[in-house]
């Protein structure tokens, strides 16, 4: 007999599976179809295996089918978006999410995503109003700017304003300035789609105001200015700033914008660290919008914001592609909490979780290393050697590029591990440990993790080989 016929045969049906106890106790509390896709699934594989010749008797007994059918449940509820301890030393890590909220934003979005809200509308007229308009009063007072508006990122916030300003017309820009940043954005892309023209001037290392001015014809429709947030020309280099450009647009009768990227609301040289342009400095110079992001230095949710001179915001506020890109309701509450706390916070950098990993003292951070040591030498066992360390963080997604964070971090090593094996055991903690390897050795940055006790792994079962 065909041993493949005969193990096709042997194969339990999908309603046997559907019967065993372990799938009966799965649809007491998942959804009955998506039980049976599972189990399904999982027996359309063994049939696949068997036709290709694979021994997979013991597979298919009833008790490892049931199994199998429970792990894929199980794994796609670990494939959902999970906690993770961020102890890169990166504080605003593109890949985890970059700014985390201040818990006055979290709660903001709790009670607008379960309750019903004056998102659109008026209480004291008793009609429709417009879901941004609180936000767009917060900006203001913050920046100076005689309007603002907010849309789900920079890049739209970019796009929106140059289809409003330059759509075929033409965008002076610095060569030094065509920034790519992460996920491909592009600014001759953004600036194509746009429908306006891009016009290049000056060199990748030197640009001059003389090159804008030739550059200036009768289809002339912006002059863009961008911050590089992700990079830094070094060395014989030059820019026109942003005051020289106003004052030529304003020659020319020409709007000026400056894409800032991140975008800080404070100055945190204040605080110690390297400058970031101050988004109400940008403003007072006068150029016609100034873009920035909600979830980098900002501390917020992910938002581009626009702020500057009414007649062009209120252009854009009448763009259709404006309706395209406009934020939802848990945004606009998280972005109203955290603007909220700039206005009216004692500490802002206590309050907003961004500022306050960033501000963070390194002798704050040795204290809490040095509490967390015993614990964390337990968890691992033997086998482990823990040592504190001055070592340098980073702002991360694309802000001081060139700049680094004095921090400290604990070197994780042991004796028959190799680096790399080290960060693969952290990493199947619950919730997951992601730290960094430099020079072959595994770190764990206490300046990005909020709580130092969250180093403390919880191991899963397959957790203890690496």
């Amino acid at each position: 007999m065909n041993p493949a016929r005969e193990l096709l045969r042997e194969l339990p049906s999908l309603d046997r599976v559907m019967g065993h106890p372990r799938i009966v106790s799965l649809t007491d509390r998942l959804s009955r179809p998506y039980v049976l896709r599972r189990c399904r699934a999982v027996l359309d594989d063994l049939r696949a295996r068997i036709q290709r010749g694979e021994g997979v008797s013991s597979d298919a007994q009833l008790d490892a089918v049931a199994a199998r059918t429970a792990e894929r449940v199980q794994a796609d509820e670990t494939r959902a978006l999970t906690r993770v301890v961020n102890a890169t030393g990166t504080v605003l890590h593109t890949n985890f999410g970059r700014a985390l909220l201040a818990e006055q934003a979290v709660e903001a979005v709790r009670r607008v995503a379960s309750e019903p809200t004056t998102l659109e509308f008026d209480l004291e007229r008793g009609t429709r109003g417009r879901r941004e308009e609180r936000v767009e009063q917060q900006l203001i007072e913050l920046t100076d700017a005689e309007a603002a508006t907010v849309v789900n990122n920079n890049a739209a916030a970019v796009l929106l304003a140059l289809e409003t300003l330059a759509r075929g017309k033409d965008v002076i820009v610095s060569r030094g300035e065509l920034v790519e940043i992460g996920g491909s954005f592009r600014i001759p892309d953004i600036c194509a789609k746009s429908g306006a023209t891009l016009r290049e001037v000056g060199t990748t290392n030197r640009t001059h105001l003389s090159d804008y001015e030739q550059a200036i014809g009768p289809t002339t429709g912006l002059l863009l200015k961008v911050h590089p947030s992700n990079y830094r020309v070094m060395g014989f280099a030059s820019s026109v700033s942003l005051s020289q450009l106003v004052a030529l647009g304003a020659r020319h009768e020409i709007p000026v914008m400056e894409d800032l990227g991140s975008g800080a609301l404070i100055d945190l040289a204040r605080y110690g660290l390297p400058r970031e342009p101050v988004v109400a400095d940008s403003v007072a110079m006068g150029p016609a919008l100034v873009s920035f992001s909600g979830d980098k230095l900002l501390g917020g949710p992910q938002a581009g914001l626009l702020v500057g001179r009414r007649t062009w915001i209120e252009a854009i506020g009448r763009n259709p592609l404006h309706r395209a890109v406009r934020c939802g309701k848990l945004t606009l509450a998280a972005l109203e909490a955290t603007l909220d706390l700039y206005q009216r916070s004692l500490d802002v950098t206590h309050d907003i979780p961004t500022l306050a990993a960033l501000t963070r003292s390194c002798d704050e951070l040795e204290r809490a290393g040095r509490a967390l040591l015993p614990a964390l030498a337990a968890a691992l066992g033997s086998g482990y050697t823990l040592q504190l360390e001055a070592a340098t963080a980073q702002v991360g997604s694309g802000a001081l590029p060139t700049d680094e964070i004095p921090t400290v971090v604990i070197v994780v090593a042991a004796d028959r591990l190799t680096a790399e094996q080290i960060a693969r055991r952290f990493r199947r903690a619950s919730p997951p440990i992601v730290g960094r390897i430099r020079d072959d050795r595994f770190l764990l940055d206490l300046r990005t993790v909020g709580c130092a006790e969250d180093l403390v792994p919880r191991w899963r079962s397959d957790a203890r080989e690496p």
